[in-house]
């Protein structure tokens, strides 16, 4: 299980689901900034801090119905480490 460590460190994501949503959901999904796309789409960016985490979130993102478009590790961000 060597390769779970990395899983278990904070990193920063962009998530990316269909529908634009209020910033009032930005606290419920992990402090998240929301980014309302012209697409119609909303980008979530942000520091989660580890794997169970993500998972909590995309719990969310399902419990409010909305179509998740895209996940994906964000490298060299400006929160170092």
């Amino acid at each position: 299980m060597s390769g779970c460590a990395a899983n278990d460190r904070p990193a920063d994501y962009e998530l990316r689901v269909e529908r634009h949503i209020d910033d009032r959901w930005a606290e419920w999904l992990g402090d998240l900034s929301l980014t309302r796309e012209p697409d119609g789409t909303t980008t979530l960016r942000g520091r989660i801090a580890d794997q169970a985490a993500l998972h909590g979130i995309l719990n969310r993102i399902r419990d409010l119905g909305l179509v998740l478009l895209s996940v994906q590790a964000v490298r060299g961000s400006d929160h170092g480490g």
